[in-house]
């Protein structure tokens, strides 16, 4: 048996910027790659700063070390989320609290030390980021002390049978939507481009700006990529949708809109993320339903994504039961302990609703590399390259870790 001797943590850098949400939607506006406005969301100081994390560090008796990164999303604070995550003021969770829970238990017992640490984190109400972080590092923990790839930790735990195979990515283009996406085609990606469509002045007043986009998108899709090269459109459009038109989301004007989309992004198909955004789940769930039926009784062949007020297992799982979406968004941040996404991947499955495991550009290399083992042992429909907006540093993070644990498990 190999026991847990320490437990430490570090401040470190996220991946990408924090933003308030709220102030962007409210009163901020752009002023080149920031925003002038005050901040809304407490915790924030400015609309836009550097994402924060802290590295958790679990030693080994031995000397051996496993790690893991406490992170939050871009939006942190925001959409029902817990508040914004300031990497200093949890230093001290880690270090004293969880530390002492863990410090002595056997490592390679991945789900008995996870269960550990939620038992503490409940009782001593720890943010999301850190139960995230310290997950990992257990993960990673169990997979050193038994000689394993964190992907056979999780097949074994679960009993879950069957071959890792890297799972198809989707890359996010940030802002610079244009540009990013000619890499992506390059790379032949097979999920892209997110576009960032974050309010109605990037969407367009009548939403002819996202039309104009997709065009442009199909037409550079068939220019510059190759013969094979078959892409999903998937795109973020942060609720505009429901700026631009008012209720209710089933009449002939807003299905219009979708079968416009559509059309633009032919002959690929289209995923639309969170085209609505309202003030609750109950109401989120509702009204992306209305919407996704209305679709289907037109035969519009577009694919509703749940993004907001999804944060939790709880909410994952009652947009799957509910039916309201096509694919849903498994925010690895949002939902804490990484057995919580696991355990949300594989809800999906024998459900019409897809399991894309996602995340944010906010994170790190550390937990895009965890992430992507989890994507080959749970084998989501879609898995999000990340940490960052800059396309290839993410994609080749998640793509070469796909590849390298998928051969050594196989070899």
């Amino acid at each position: 048996m190999t026991k847990i001797a320490d437990v430490t943590a570090v401040p470190t850098a996220g991946g990408f910027y924090f933003d308030d949400k709220e102030a962007i939607v409210t009163n901020a506006e752009r002023d080149g790659f920031l925003y002038n406005g005050e901040s809304i969301t407490p915790g924030f100081e400015k609309v836009r700063q550097p994402a924060e994390a802290v590295s958790v560090v679990i030693e080994l008796e031995g000397g051996r070390t496993a790690f893991g990164d406490c992170t939050a999303v871009q939006y942190s604070g925001f959409g029902g989320r817990d508040g914004f995550f300031a990497a200093e003021e949890h230093i001290g969770d880690i270090e004293e609290i969880i530390s002492e829970a863990l410090v002595g238990r056997d490592a390679s017992e991945f789900l008995a030390n996870v269960e550990v640490l939620s038992d503490v984190a409940d009782s001593a109400e720890i943010h999301t980021a850190v139960r995230y972080g310290v997950s990992q590092a257990l993960l990673n923990a169990a997979g050193t002390a038994s000689m394993k790839t964190m992907t056979e930790v999780i097949d074994d735990e679960y009993r879950i049978d069957c071959t890792p195979r890297p799972v198809p990515l989707y890359c996010q283009s940030g802002n610079d939507r244009r540009q990013n996406a000619e890499k992506m085609i390059l790379k032949e990606v097979p999920i892209l481009p997110h576009g960032l469509f974050n309010s109605v002045e990037q969407i367009g007043p009548e939403g002819e700006r996202l039309l104009e986009y997709l065009e442009w998108l199909s037409d550079r899709v068939t220019e510059i990529g190759s013969p094979e090269y078959n892409p999903t459109f998937h795109v973020d459009i942060y609720g505009t949708v429901g700026e631009i038109f008012d209720p209710p989301y089933d009449r002939t004007e807003v299905l219009d809109y979708f079968a416009a989309l559509e059309n633009a992004a032919s002959p690929y198909s289209l995923q639309v993320e969170s085209p609505i955004e309202s003030g609750s789940r109950d109401e989120q769930v509702h009204v992306l339903g209305t919407l996704r039926d209305a679709l289907a009784e037109r035969s519009i062949p577009v694919d509703i994504t749940a993004d907001e007020f999804c944060n939790t297992y709880d909410d994952v799982t009652t947009f799957v039961d509910a039916g309201s979406v096509d694919v849903v968004q498994i925010k690895t941040p949002d939902l804490g302990e990484v057995t919580n996404s696991i355990d949300a991947v594989r809800y999906c499955e024998g459900t019409d609703t897809r399991a894309y495991l996602g995340g944010s550009c906010a994170e790190t290399d550390i937990s895009a590399r965890v992430c992507a083992q989890i994507a080959l042992a749970t084998q989501p429909a879609q898995l999000l390259a990340k940490p960052g907006m800059g396309v290839d540093e993410g994609y080749q993070i998640m793509a070469n870790e796909m590849a390298r644990i998928s051969q050594q498990i196989s070899s």
